[in-house]
């Protein structure tokens, strides 16, 4: 029997009066609410993975590597049987294009760089939710700190900022430990927990958030953290002063996600991360498009 996990339903569909303004309202008309567009799919592979690698300094300079624990993954464009991952054993902030490695769905390396090496976790639990979820480019998980201490709780967060209003309604507790993750029907079990969500908290684990894009997955995993960590603080507040945490009424929250929580905005919050990353490789994109490089750099 698959293990239970507890759940939040869906965002209301029901029509709201907003107090603060129209969500819509939240990004600037024309902006880029998602990756360039090719024709050509090998011409859209090079592209993203090059935006994976990006992603993994990116969880580098957040200190989301642990030991070899991690993995971000990437439906191939040519292929989306398969995807592309980090090899084994490869630090995160090492990471290039020519580094990531092909899988396919029955979790046979095909392509890659000299190290081919595959952990059988990444692929246990992302091949599972690539299958569940055809509209998931990119799935990310990693032993993050505040992650992990949050995932010991068992719950889900609280909506006590406007940022934890992200993932209201929109992640999920999976609550079961049942060790490292070396079986695919452990990885289905926690695919069918993250259901339709953005973010499911792995029990005694860490987080694992997921994406139509690279830049949306990646943005989203970084504020999971950091919401796990200001609710950590909130809970050691309240409890010292023995006061309870005011809460965002369900109206607001869902306004708020409404606003910040979409895959649109998740893409447009994660170009900031990548220019930090951009810029230490000699490179400047203009919010995702055409590279530049920076001579001074060089």
């Amino acid at each position: 029997m698959a293990p239970s996990a507890t759940d939040q339903s869906s965002p209301s569909k029901t029509p709201l009066t907003y107090k603060s303004g129209d969500p819509s309202l939240t990004l600037p008309e024309d902006v880029p609410t998602g990756p360039p567009i090719f024709e050509n799919k090998y011409e859209e592979r090079k592209y993203l993975k090059h935006r994976l690698a990006l992603a993994f300094r990116v969880f580098a300079k957040f200190g989301f590597c642990e030991g070899v624990a991690g993995h971000i993954t990437l439906r191939d464009p040519v292929d989306p049987k398969c995807f592309w991952v980090n090899p084994f054993g490869l630090h995160f902030s090492l990471i290039t294009a020519d580094d990531l490695i092909l899988v396919s769905h029955d979790g046979k390396v095909i392509d890659g760089g000299r190290n081919r090496f595959l952990n059988f976790a990444a692929f246990a639990i992302h091949s599972e939710i690539h299958t569940a979820r055809p509209d998931v480019v990119c799935a990310a998980h990693s032993h993050s700190t505040y992650g992990r201490a949050f995932c010991a709780t068992g719950r889900t967060l609280d909506p006590i900022t406007q940022d934890s209003c992200v993932f209201y309604n929109d992640h999920v507790l999976y609550p079961t430990f049942a060790g490292v993750v070396l079986a695919s029907d452990e990885g289905k079990h926690i695919a069918v927990a993250l259901g339709m969500k953005k973010a499911v908290l792995l029990g005694n684990h860490g987080l694992l958030t997921a994406g139509r894009t690279i830049e949306e997955t990646v943005a989203y995993f970084v504020l999971l953290d950091k919401c796990c960590e200001v609710q950590l603080a909130a809970d050691a507040s309240s409890a010292g002063s023995g006061k309870p945490l005011v809460l965002i009424g369900e109206v607001e929250a869902q306004a708020t996600w409404e606003a910040i929580g979409t895959t649109e905005n998740g893409y447009f919050q994660g170009l900031p991360l990548f220019q930090t990353v951009e810029h230490e490789l000699g490179e400047r994109t203009f919010l995702g498009r055409g590279v530049d490089v920076l001579g001074d750099k060089m």
